[in-house]
């Protein structure tokens, strides 16, 4: 089911760097709302919900009902460009959707079950090759997450984009079709009594 957010934001009337400036010396992050068929809408937005958003997952997944001049527009973060040097946002772009509207996104890759996994109870380690999945859908339809079962798996075992269970409406479009999301991988704990004798051979 497709998350929706807030954000506050405002309109503004003035676009250009001087103007861009003056709005971050008041505390506002310059944006712009672009899409569908209608004219674009230059923005400030406040930044306390722009970085509390950045650290939540699936801040680019969400849909943002963004209430402009008494009218609410539905919309998706399309790009937060940050400062080189603070790493502060300093703007962020909108994409507009509606609910017939197919987008294609990044979506959170989630691994539940490590507790029933006998390859990691039996020392294996869970390596992540991918902690997001590319996809294509609809706005109504957009996933919080991609939630990967682990129970069962043994030492060795990989899991596939091809084996999960789909969302319905949802269809993976990664490069690579059949991307390994994950791999449960022996451990490779060194006993003291090894690391000695590799340390004496060193040194003879």
């Amino acid at each position: 089911m497709t998350a929706v957010g807030n954000l506050r934001v405002e309109t503004r009337a003035n676009a250009g760097r001087g103007a861009s400036r003056a709005l971050r010396n008041q505390n506002k992050i310059p944006g712009i709302l672009y899409g569908g068929d209608k004219e674009n809408v230059l923005l400030a937005v406040d930044p306390r919900d722009v970085l509390k958003g950045l650290h939540q997952a699936g801040f680019y997944s969400t849909i943002f009902e963004l209430n402009l001049n008494g009218k609410t527009e539905k919309a998706l973060v399309r790009d937060v460009q940050f400062h080189p040097v603070t790493d502060n946002p300093i703007h962020i772009d909108f994409w507009r959707v509606s609910k017939d509207s197919k987008i294609h996104l990044s979506i959170p890759v989630v691994f539940i079950n490590e507790n029933k996994c006998p390859g990691i109870k039996r020392g294996g380690v869970l390596n992540i090759v991918l902690h997001t999945l590319d996809v294509t859908c609809l706005a109504d339809n957009i996933p919080e997450q991609i939630t990967v079962d682990l129970e069962g798996l043994e030492i060795g075992a990989s899991v596939h984009t091809a084996s999960i269970n789909l969302p319905k409406g949802v269809a993976v479009t990664h490069l690579e079709r059949d991307s390994t999301l994950a791999t449960i991988v022996p451990p490779t704990v060194q006993t003291e009594g090894a690391a000695g004798s590799s340390e004496s051979s060193a040194s003879s």
